[in-house]
Protein backbone atom coordinates (compact mmCIF):
# COMPACT_ATOMS: atom_id res chain seq x y z
CA UNK A 1 0.00 0.00 0.00
CA UNK A 2 1.01 3.59 -0.44
CA UNK A 3 0.93 4.41 3.24
CA UNK A 4 3.23 3.09 5.91
CA UNK A 5 1.99 0.50 8.29
CA UNK A 6 2.35 2.91 11.14
CA UNK A 7 4.45 5.93 11.80
CA UNK A 8 3.25 6.63 15.29
CA UNK A 9 6.54 5.83 16.99
CA UNK A 10 8.71 8.00 14.72
CA UNK A 11 6.46 10.86 13.59
CA UNK A 12 8.38 14.15 13.89
CA UNK A 13 6.61 17.49 14.43
CA UNK A 14 3.59 15.69 15.87
CA UNK A 15 2.24 18.78 17.62
CA UNK A 16 2.36 20.95 14.49
CA UNK A 17 0.73 18.27 12.34
CA UNK A 18 -2.01 17.95 14.96
CA UNK A 19 -2.69 21.70 14.92
CA UNK A 20 -2.89 21.73 11.11
CA UNK A 21 -5.14 18.65 11.02
CA UNK A 22 -7.55 20.15 13.56
CA UNK A 23 -7.53 23.41 11.58
CA UNK A 24 -8.51 21.54 8.42
CA UNK A 25 -11.24 19.67 10.30
CA UNK A 26 -12.56 22.92 11.73
CA UNK A 27 -12.68 24.47 8.26
CA UNK A 28 -14.91 21.69 6.96
CA UNK A 29 -17.19 21.37 9.98
CA UNK A 30 -17.59 25.14 10.30
CA UNK A 31 -18.64 25.54 6.68
CA UNK A 32 -21.50 23.05 7.11
CA UNK A 33 -23.51 25.59 9.15
CA UNK A 34 -21.89 29.01 8.77
CA UNK A 35 -23.71 29.80 5.51
CA UNK A 36 -27.18 29.00 6.88
CA UNK A 37 -27.56 32.36 8.62
CA UNK A 38 -26.53 34.27 5.48
CA UNK A 39 -29.08 32.60 3.17
CA UNK A 40 -31.73 35.37 3.42
CA UNK A 41 -29.09 37.98 2.52
CA UNK A 42 -27.87 35.89 -0.43
CA UNK A 43 -31.48 35.50 -1.52
CA UNK A 44 -31.81 39.28 -1.72
CA UNK A 45 -28.48 39.74 -3.52
CA UNK A 46 -29.33 37.16 -6.19
CA UNK A 47 -33.09 37.93 -6.37
CA UNK A 48 -33.74 34.22 -5.81
CA UNK A 49 -36.77 32.36 -4.50
CA UNK A 50 -36.62 30.24 -1.33
CA UNK A 51 -36.42 26.98 -3.32
CA UNK A 52 -33.62 28.38 -5.48
CA UNK A 53 -31.48 29.70 -2.61
CA UNK A 54 -31.62 26.37 -0.74
CA UNK A 55 -29.51 24.90 -3.53
CA UNK A 56 -26.60 26.83 -2.02
CA UNK A 57 -26.78 24.36 0.89
CA UNK A 58 -27.95 21.31 -1.08
CA UNK A 59 -25.15 21.51 -3.66
CA UNK A 60 -22.46 21.62 -0.95
CA UNK A 61 -23.93 18.76 1.12
CA UNK A 62 -24.54 16.52 -1.90
CA UNK A 63 -21.07 17.05 -3.40
CA UNK A 64 -19.38 16.42 -0.03
CA UNK A 65 -21.36 13.21 0.49
CA UNK A 66 -20.58 11.87 -3.00
CA UNK A 67 -16.84 12.60 -2.84
CA UNK A 68 -16.33 11.17 0.65
CA UNK A 69 -16.45 7.52 -0.51
CA UNK A 70 -13.41 7.59 -2.91
CA UNK A 71 -11.13 9.38 -0.42
CA UNK A 72 -9.41 6.10 0.52
CA UNK A 73 -8.67 5.29 -3.12
CA UNK A 74 -7.40 8.81 -3.84
CA UNK A 75 -5.06 8.67 -0.82
CA UNK A 76 -3.58 5.41 -2.12
CA UNK A 77 -3.34 6.62 -5.72
CA UNK A 78 -1.89 10.10 -5.18
CA UNK A 79 -0.47 9.83 -1.65
CA UNK A 80 -1.98 11.29 1.48
CA UNK A 81 0.09 14.48 1.61
CA UNK A 82 -0.53 15.65 -1.99
CA UNK A 83 -4.24 14.87 -1.64
CA UNK A 84 -4.50 16.59 1.75
CA UNK A 85 -2.73 19.77 0.62
CA UNK A 86 -4.56 19.82 -2.71
CA UNK A 87 -7.96 19.58 -1.01
CA UNK A 88 -7.19 22.42 1.42
CA UNK A 89 -5.94 24.64 -1.42
CA UNK A 90 -9.00 23.78 -3.52
CA UNK A 91 -11.33 24.40 -0.58
CA UNK A 92 -9.74 27.79 0.12
CA UNK A 93 -9.81 28.89 -3.52
CA UNK A 94 -13.43 27.84 -4.02
CA UNK A 95 -14.35 29.64 -0.79
CA UNK A 96 -12.99 32.85 -2.32
CA UNK A 97 -14.94 32.11 -5.50
CA UNK A 98 -18.14 31.68 -3.46
CA UNK A 99 -17.55 35.04 -1.80
CA UNK A 100 -17.06 36.71 -5.19
CA UNK A 101 -20.04 35.03 -6.92
CA UNK A 102 -22.24 37.47 -8.84
CA UNK A 103 -25.13 35.19 -9.84
CA UNK A 104 -27.01 32.30 -8.25
CA UNK A 105 -25.70 29.91 -10.90
CA UNK A 106 -22.11 30.83 -10.05
CA UNK A 107 -22.76 30.43 -6.34
CA UNK A 108 -24.29 26.96 -6.74
CA UNK A 109 -21.40 25.86 -9.01
CA UNK A 110 -18.73 27.18 -6.64
CA UNK A 111 -20.45 25.62 -3.61
CA UNK A 112 -20.53 22.32 -5.50
CA UNK A 113 -16.76 22.53 -6.05
CA UNK A 114 -16.22 23.61 -2.44
CA UNK A 115 -18.14 20.54 -1.24
CA UNK A 116 -16.05 18.26 -3.45
CA UNK A 117 -12.79 19.57 -2.00
CA UNK A 118 -14.12 19.53 1.57
CA UNK A 119 -15.07 15.84 1.49
CA UNK A 120 -11.55 14.57 2.16
CA UNK A 121 -10.59 16.98 4.95
CA UNK A 122 -12.24 15.21 7.91
CA UNK A 123 -11.27 11.59 7.04
CA UNK A 124 -7.70 12.58 6.13
CA UNK A 125 -7.34 14.51 9.40
CA UNK A 126 -8.64 11.55 11.40
CA UNK A 127 -6.45 9.00 9.61
CA UNK A 128 -3.37 11.23 9.96
CA UNK A 129 -3.83 11.60 13.73
CA UNK A 130 -4.43 7.85 14.14
CA UNK A 131 -1.14 7.20 12.32
CA UNK A 132 1.10 9.65 14.15
CA UNK A 133 -0.05 8.73 17.68
CA UNK A 134 0.57 5.37 19.39
CA UNK A 135 -2.48 3.48 20.70
CA UNK A 136 -2.09 4.69 24.26
CA UNK A 137 -2.28 8.28 22.98
CA UNK A 138 -5.05 7.83 20.40
CA UNK A 139 -7.76 8.64 22.91
CA UNK A 140 -6.15 12.06 23.38
CA UNK A 141 -5.74 12.47 19.61
CA UNK A 142 -9.37 11.61 18.88
CA UNK A 143 -10.49 13.90 21.71
CA UNK A 144 -8.83 17.01 20.30
CA UNK A 145 -9.88 16.00 16.78
CA UNK A 146 -13.44 15.58 18.08
CA UNK A 147 -13.32 19.11 19.44
CA UNK A 148 -12.66 20.31 15.88
CA UNK A 149 -15.57 18.25 14.53
CA UNK A 150 -18.01 19.33 17.25
CA UNK A 151 -17.08 22.98 17.70
CA UNK A 152 -17.62 23.82 14.02
CA UNK A 153 -21.41 23.31 13.98
CA UNK A 154 -21.64 25.08 17.36
CA UNK A 155 -19.65 28.15 16.23
CA UNK A 156 -21.01 28.24 12.67
CA UNK A 157 -24.37 30.01 13.17
CA UNK A 158 -22.92 32.47 15.70
CA UNK A 159 -19.89 33.39 13.58
CA UNK A 160 -21.98 33.51 10.41
CA UNK A 161 -24.51 35.81 12.05
CA UNK A 162 -21.76 38.14 13.35
CA UNK A 163 -19.99 38.40 9.98
CA UNK A 164 -23.24 38.92 8.09
CA UNK A 165 -24.57 41.52 10.52
CA UNK A 166 -21.45 43.65 10.92
CA UNK A 167 -19.72 43.13 7.56
CA UNK A 168 -21.30 41.31 4.60
CA UNK A 169 -22.51 37.80 3.80
CA UNK A 170 -19.50 37.37 1.50
CA UNK A 171 -17.21 37.35 4.57
CA UNK A 172 -18.82 34.07 5.56
CA UNK A 173 -16.63 32.59 2.81
CA UNK A 174 -13.67 35.01 2.89
CA UNK A 175 -13.03 34.04 6.54
CA UNK A 176 -11.65 30.71 5.29
CA UNK A 177 -8.66 32.33 3.56
CA UNK A 178 -6.26 32.89 6.50
CA UNK A 179 -7.00 29.50 8.07
CA UNK A 180 -6.64 27.73 4.72
CA UNK A 181 -3.29 29.40 4.04
CA UNK A 182 -1.93 28.55 7.50
CA UNK A 183 -3.09 24.91 7.30
CA UNK A 184 -1.57 24.53 3.82
CA UNK A 185 1.81 25.96 4.86
CA UNK A 186 1.87 23.81 8.00
CA UNK A 187 1.09 20.57 6.19
CA UNK A 188 3.57 21.31 3.39
CA UNK A 189 6.26 21.90 6.00
CA UNK A 190 5.61 19.23 8.62
CA UNK A 191 3.57 16.35 7.14
CA UNK A 192 5.84 13.48 5.97
CA UNK A 193 5.90 12.83 2.24
CA UNK A 194 3.86 9.86 0.99
CA UNK A 195 4.04 8.28 -2.46
CA UNK A 196 1.08 7.06 -4.47
CA UNK A 197 0.50 3.95 -6.55
CA UNK A 198 0.74 4.93 -10.20
CA UNK A 199 -1.03 1.84 -11.58
CA UNK A 200 -3.97 1.78 -9.19
CA UNK A 201 -7.09 1.75 -11.39
CA UNK A 202 -10.20 3.71 -10.49
CA UNK A 203 -13.43 1.80 -9.90
CA UNK A 204 -15.71 3.73 -12.25
CA UNK A 205 -18.61 1.27 -11.92
CA UNK A 206 -18.65 1.42 -8.13
CA UNK A 207 -18.22 5.20 -8.10
CA UNK A 208 -21.03 5.74 -10.63
CA UNK A 209 -23.66 3.64 -8.86
CA UNK A 210 -22.65 4.94 -5.43
CA UNK A 211 -22.75 8.54 -6.70
CA UNK A 212 -26.23 7.99 -8.12
CA UNK A 213 -27.44 6.36 -4.88
CA UNK A 214 -25.98 8.90 -2.42
CA UNK A 215 -26.80 11.91 -4.59
CA UNK A 216 -30.43 10.84 -5.03
CA UNK A 217 -30.72 10.04 -1.31
CA UNK A 218 -29.42 13.47 -0.30
CA UNK A 219 -31.78 15.23 -2.72
CA UNK A 220 -34.73 13.17 -1.49
CA UNK A 221 -34.00 13.93 2.16
CA UNK A 222 -33.32 17.60 1.52
CA UNK A 223 -36.41 18.27 -0.62
CA UNK A 224 -38.82 15.70 0.80
CA UNK A 225 -40.51 17.92 3.35
CA UNK A 226 -41.08 20.76 0.87
CA UNK A 227 -42.42 18.37 -1.79
CA UNK A 228 -44.72 16.48 0.64
CA UNK A 229 -42.59 13.35 0.38
CA UNK A 230 -43.97 10.43 -1.60
CA UNK A 231 -46.96 12.30 -2.96
CA UNK A 232 -44.41 13.95 -5.26
CA UNK A 233 -43.17 12.17 -8.41
CA UNK A 234 -39.76 13.78 -7.92
CA UNK A 235 -39.30 12.23 -4.48
CA UNK A 236 -40.50 8.80 -5.71
CA UNK A 237 -37.98 8.87 -8.59
CA UNK A 238 -35.16 9.95 -6.25
CA UNK A 239 -36.08 7.19 -3.78
CA UNK A 240 -35.98 4.54 -6.52
CA UNK A 241 -32.61 5.78 -7.82
CA UNK A 242 -31.21 5.95 -4.28
CA UNK A 243 -32.31 2.41 -3.38
CA UNK A 244 -31.09 0.94 -6.67
CA UNK A 245 -27.77 2.80 -6.61
CA UNK A 246 -26.92 1.83 -3.03
CA UNK A 247 -27.96 -1.79 -3.63
CA UNK A 248 -25.76 -2.07 -6.74
CA UNK A 249 -22.88 -0.43 -4.87
CA UNK A 250 -23.11 -3.03 -2.09
CA UNK A 251 -23.23 -5.87 -4.61
CA UNK A 252 -20.20 -4.42 -6.39
CA UNK A 253 -18.25 -4.14 -3.11
CA UNK A 254 -18.78 -7.86 -2.50
CA UNK A 255 -18.36 -9.17 -6.05
CA UNK A 256 -16.16 -6.59 -7.79
CA UNK A 257 -12.53 -7.35 -8.64
CA UNK A 258 -11.03 -4.09 -7.37
CA UNK A 259 -13.87 -2.18 -5.71
CA UNK A 260 -13.37 1.39 -4.55
CA UNK A 261 -14.44 0.31 -1.04
CA UNK A 262 -12.89 -3.01 -0.03
CA UNK A 263 -15.12 -5.67 1.48
CA UNK A 264 -12.29 -6.52 3.90
CA UNK A 265 -13.17 -3.35 5.84
CA UNK A 266 -16.47 -4.83 6.94
CA UNK A 267 -14.94 -8.12 8.08
CA UNK A 268 -13.54 -6.25 11.08
CA UNK A 269 -16.32 -6.65 13.67
CA UNK A 270 -15.27 -3.62 15.72
CA UNK A 271 -15.29 -1.41 12.65
CA UNK A 272 -18.63 -2.69 11.33
CA UNK A 273 -20.35 -2.34 14.71
CA UNK A 274 -18.75 1.10 15.05
CA UNK A 275 -20.24 2.11 11.69
CA UNK A 276 -23.72 1.15 12.87
CA UNK A 277 -23.19 3.08 16.11
CA UNK A 278 -21.89 6.11 14.21
CA UNK A 279 -24.97 6.05 11.99
CA UNK A 280 -27.18 6.13 15.10
CA UNK A 281 -25.05 8.95 16.52
CA UNK A 282 -25.40 10.88 13.28
CA UNK A 283 -29.18 10.70 13.46
CA UNK A 284 -29.08 12.16 16.98
CA UNK A 285 -26.34 14.77 16.63
CA UNK A 286 -28.07 17.22 14.29
CA UNK A 287 -31.74 16.24 14.69
CA UNK A 288 -31.68 17.03 18.42
CA UNK A 289 -30.43 20.55 17.62
CA UNK A 290 -33.00 20.90 14.84
CA UNK A 291 -35.76 20.12 17.36
CA UNK A 292 -34.52 22.26 20.24
CA UNK A 293 -34.03 25.48 18.27
CA UNK A 294 -37.69 25.92 17.16
CA UNK A 295 -38.90 24.70 20.55
CA UNK A 296 -37.10 27.54 22.33
CA UNK A 297 -38.05 30.21 19.79
CA UNK A 298 -41.60 29.16 18.86
CA UNK A 299 -42.97 27.19 21.79
CA UNK A 300 -41.24 29.01 24.68
CA UNK A 301 -41.08 32.40 22.90
CA UNK A 302 -37.42 33.06 23.71
CA UNK A 303 -35.68 35.75 21.59
CA UNK A 304 -33.01 34.45 19.22
CA UNK A 305 -30.16 35.76 21.41
CA UNK A 306 -31.60 34.18 24.57
CA UNK A 307 -32.21 30.87 22.80
CA UNK A 308 -28.58 30.84 21.70
CA UNK A 309 -27.36 31.49 25.23
CA UNK A 310 -29.58 28.73 26.65
CA UNK A 311 -28.25 26.22 24.10
CA UNK A 312 -24.60 27.18 24.62
CA UNK A 313 -24.13 24.88 27.68
CA UNK A 314 -24.83 21.88 25.41
CA UNK A 315 -21.63 22.63 23.54
CA UNK A 316 -19.75 23.23 26.79
CA UNK A 317 -20.89 19.88 28.20
CA UNK A 318 -19.95 18.23 24.94
CA UNK A 319 -16.43 19.65 24.77
CA UNK A 320 -15.70 18.89 28.45
CA UNK A 321 -16.84 15.28 28.16
CA UNK A 322 -14.81 14.80 24.96
CA UNK A 323 -11.64 15.81 26.77
CA UNK A 324 -12.49 13.68 29.82
CA UNK A 325 -13.22 10.68 27.58
CA UNK A 326 -9.90 11.20 25.80
CA UNK A 327 -8.04 10.77 29.09
CA UNK A 328 -10.13 7.82 30.25
CA UNK A 329 -9.81 5.69 27.11
CA UNK A 330 -6.44 4.28 28.20
CA UNK A 331 -7.70 3.50 31.72
CA UNK A 332 -11.29 2.34 31.20
CA UNK A 333 -12.79 -0.11 28.71
CA UNK A 334 -14.05 2.09 25.85
CA UNK A 335 -17.29 0.07 25.70
CA UNK A 336 -18.25 1.23 29.20
CA UNK A 337 -17.68 4.86 28.22
CA UNK A 338 -19.78 4.53 25.06
CA UNK A 339 -22.53 2.73 26.98
CA UNK A 340 -22.54 5.45 29.64
CA UNK A 341 -22.74 8.15 26.99
CA UNK A 342 -25.66 6.47 25.19
CA UNK A 343 -27.48 6.07 28.51
CA UNK A 344 -27.03 9.79 29.26
CA UNK A 345 -28.39 10.67 25.82
CA UNK A 346 -31.47 8.49 26.43
CA UNK A 347 -31.95 10.10 29.84
CA UNK A 348 -31.78 13.60 28.32
CA UNK A 349 -34.44 12.71 25.75
CA UNK A 350 -36.57 11.26 28.57
CA UNK A 351 -36.33 14.59 30.40
CA UNK A 352 -37.35 16.41 27.23
CA UNK A 353 -40.53 14.35 26.86
CA UNK A 354 -41.80 16.23 29.92
CA UNK A 355 -41.08 19.70 28.57
CA UNK A 356 -43.95 22.18 28.21
CA UNK A 357 -43.79 25.80 26.96
CA UNK A 358 -43.45 27.04 30.56
CA UNK A 359 -40.50 24.78 31.40
CA UNK A 360 -37.85 26.71 33.34
CA UNK A 361 -34.48 27.66 31.77
CA UNK A 362 -32.81 25.66 34.55
CA UNK A 363 -34.56 22.44 33.49
CA UNK A 364 -33.74 23.10 29.82
CA UNK A 365 -30.06 23.69 30.56
CA UNK A 366 -29.83 20.54 32.72
CA UNK A 367 -31.33 18.45 29.92
CA UNK A 368 -29.11 19.77 27.15
CA UNK A 369 -25.92 19.65 29.28
CA UNK A 370 -26.60 15.98 30.03
CA UNK A 371 -27.17 15.39 26.32
CA UNK A 372 -23.97 17.19 25.33
CA UNK A 373 -21.97 15.22 27.90
CA UNK A 374 -23.43 11.96 26.60
CA UNK A 375 -22.52 12.79 22.99
CA UNK A 376 -18.96 13.61 24.02
CA UNK A 377 -18.58 10.37 25.98
CA UNK A 378 -19.64 8.39 22.91
CA UNK A 379 -17.71 10.20 20.19
CA UNK A 380 -14.06 9.78 21.25
CA UNK A 381 -14.09 6.20 22.68
CA UNK A 382 -16.12 4.98 19.70
CA UNK A 383 -13.50 6.24 17.25
CA UNK A 384 -10.69 4.59 19.21
CA UNK A 385 -12.53 1.29 19.60
CA UNK A 386 -13.69 1.08 15.97
CA UNK A 387 -10.20 1.66 14.55
CA UNK A 388 -8.25 -0.30 17.19
CA UNK A 389 -8.37 -3.57 15.22
CA UNK A 390 -8.32 -2.10 11.71
CA UNK A 391 -5.02 -2.44 9.79
CA UNK A 392 -3.14 0.83 9.34
CA UNK A 393 -3.32 0.50 5.54
CA UNK A 394 -7.12 0.74 5.73
CA UNK A 395 -7.43 3.70 8.11
CA UNK A 396 -7.94 6.41 5.50
CA UNK A 397 -10.54 4.32 3.69
CA UNK A 398 -12.24 3.48 6.99
CA UNK A 399 -12.22 7.12 8.12
CA UNK A 400 -13.90 8.20 4.87
CA UNK A 401 -16.66 5.59 5.31
CA UNK A 402 -17.11 6.69 8.94
CA UNK A 403 -17.52 10.30 7.84
CA UNK A 404 -19.94 9.32 5.07
CA UNK A 405 -22.11 7.22 7.41
CA UNK A 406 -22.22 10.02 10.00
CA UNK A 407 -23.35 12.56 7.39
CA UNK A 408 -26.00 10.22 5.94
CA UNK A 409 -27.27 9.52 9.45
CA UNK A 410 -27.50 13.24 10.15
CA UNK A 411 -29.44 13.87 6.93
CA UNK A 412 -31.85 11.03 7.65
CA UNK A 413 -32.28 12.06 11.28
CA UNK A 414 -33.18 15.67 10.45
CA UNK A 415 -35.56 14.66 7.66
CA UNK A 416 -37.37 11.98 9.68
CA UNK A 417 -37.76 14.07 12.85
CA UNK A 418 -38.94 17.12 10.86
CA UNK A 419 -41.44 15.05 8.89
CA UNK A 420 -42.72 13.30 12.01
CA UNK A 421 -43.06 16.63 13.83
CA UNK A 422 -45.12 18.16 11.01
CA UNK A 423 -47.35 15.11 10.50
CA UNK A 424 -47.93 14.41 14.20
CA UNK A 425 -48.75 18.07 14.83
CA UNK A 426 -51.33 17.98 12.08
CA UNK A 427 -52.79 14.67 13.29
CA UNK A 428 -53.00 15.80 16.93
CA UNK A 429 -54.51 19.13 15.90
CA UNK A 430 -57.30 17.23 14.16
CA UNK A 431 -57.76 14.87 17.10
CA UNK A 432 -57.91 17.61 19.73
CA UNK A 433 -59.93 19.95 17.53
CA UNK A 434 -62.57 17.32 16.88
CA UNK A 435 -63.60 17.54 20.54
CA UNK A 436 -63.81 21.33 20.60
CA UNK A 437 -67.44 21.59 19.49
CA UNK A 438 -70.63 23.23 20.85
CA UNK A 439 -71.68 19.78 22.05
CA UNK A 440 -68.69 19.61 24.44
CA UNK A 441 -69.86 20.88 27.85
CA UNK A 442 -66.42 22.26 28.69
CA UNK A 443 -66.47 24.36 25.54
CA UNK A 444 -70.09 25.39 26.09
CA UNK A 445 -69.17 26.52 29.61
CA UNK A 446 -66.87 29.16 28.12
CA UNK A 447 -70.02 31.13 27.40
CA UNK A 448 -69.33 34.63 26.11
CA UNK A 449 -65.76 34.89 27.36
CA UNK A 450 -62.54 35.41 25.42
CA UNK A 451 -62.59 31.80 24.21
CA UNK A 452 -66.15 31.82 22.93
CA UNK A 453 -65.91 29.75 19.68
CA UNK A 454 -68.86 31.64 18.25
CA UNK A 455 -66.72 34.79 17.88
CA UNK A 456 -63.85 35.27 15.44
CA UNK A 457 -61.42 36.18 18.21
CA UNK A 458 -62.48 33.26 20.39
CA UNK A 459 -62.18 30.78 17.50
CA UNK A 460 -58.69 32.09 16.64
CA UNK A 461 -57.52 31.83 20.27
CA UNK A 462 -58.90 28.31 20.59
CA UNK A 463 -57.17 27.26 17.36
CA UNK A 464 -53.88 28.69 18.64
CA UNK A 465 -54.24 26.78 21.91
CA UNK A 466 -55.06 23.55 20.07
CA UNK A 467 -52.04 24.04 17.78
CA UNK A 468 -49.76 24.55 20.78
CA UNK A 469 -51.01 21.41 22.53
CA UNK A 470 -50.67 19.43 19.32
CA UNK A 471 -47.05 20.59 18.94
CA UNK A 472 -46.25 19.62 22.53
CA UNK A 473 -47.45 16.06 21.87
CA UNK A 474 -45.61 15.95 18.52
CA UNK A 475 -42.31 17.02 20.11
CA UNK A 476 -42.85 14.41 22.82
CA UNK A 477 -43.33 11.72 20.15
CA UNK A 478 -40.12 12.79 18.39
CA UNK A 479 -38.09 12.54 21.59
CA UNK A 480 -39.56 9.10 22.26
CA UNK A 481 -38.55 8.06 18.76
CA UNK A 482 -34.99 9.24 19.40
CA UNK A 483 -34.90 7.17 22.59
CA UNK A 484 -35.97 4.11 20.59
CA UNK A 485 -33.19 4.90 18.11
CA UNK A 486 -30.55 5.14 20.84
CA UNK A 487 -31.44 2.12 22.99
CA UNK A 488 -30.81 -0.59 20.34
CA UNK A 489 -27.41 0.98 19.63
CA UNK A 490 -26.28 -0.01 23.13
CA UNK A 491 -26.68 -3.67 22.11
CA UNK A 492 -24.05 -3.19 19.39
CA UNK A 493 -21.42 -2.82 22.11
CA UNK A 494 -21.82 -6.54 22.84
CA UNK A 495 -20.36 -7.26 19.39
CA UNK A 496 -17.26 -5.13 19.93
CA UNK A 497 -14.13 -6.47 21.59
CA UNK A 498 -11.38 -4.75 23.52
CA UNK A 499 -8.19 -5.92 21.74
CA UNK A 500 -5.26 -7.23 23.71
CA UNK A 501 -2.44 -4.79 24.35
CA UNK A 502 0.05 -7.06 22.64
CA UNK A 503 -1.95 -6.95 19.46
CA UNK A 504 -2.24 -3.19 19.65
CA UNK A 505 1.48 -2.73 19.90
CA UNK A 506 1.89 -4.08 16.36
CA UNK A 507 -0.69 -1.69 14.85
Amino acid sequence: MAEPADSSTEAPHRAMITVCAIGATLLQSLDQTIANVALPYMQGSFSASYDEITWVLTSYITAAAIMTAPVGWMAQRFGRKPLYVGCIVGFTVTSMMCGAAQTLGQMVLFRLLQGMFSAALVPLSQATLLDIYPHERRGFAMAIWGVGVMIGPIMGPTLGGFLTEFYNWRWVFYINLPFGVLATMGLLTFLPRSAGLVRLNFDWIGFTVLTAGIGALQLMLDRGQDQDWFTSKEIVIEAVIAGLGIYLALVHIVLGRQPMIRAALFKDVNFSAGLALMFAMGTLLVSSLALMTPWLQVMSNYPVETAGLIMAPRGLGNLCSIMVAGRLTTRVDERYLVGTGLSLICFSFYLMTGWTPDVSPHDIIVGIVVQGAGLGLVFTPLQVLAFSTLPASMRTEGASIFSLIRNIGAAIGVSVTSAMLARNTQAMHETIGSSVTPFNRAVAALGHGWLDPATQRGAALLDRMIQQQAQIVAYMDDYKMLILTTLPAIGLLLLMRQPRRGALASK
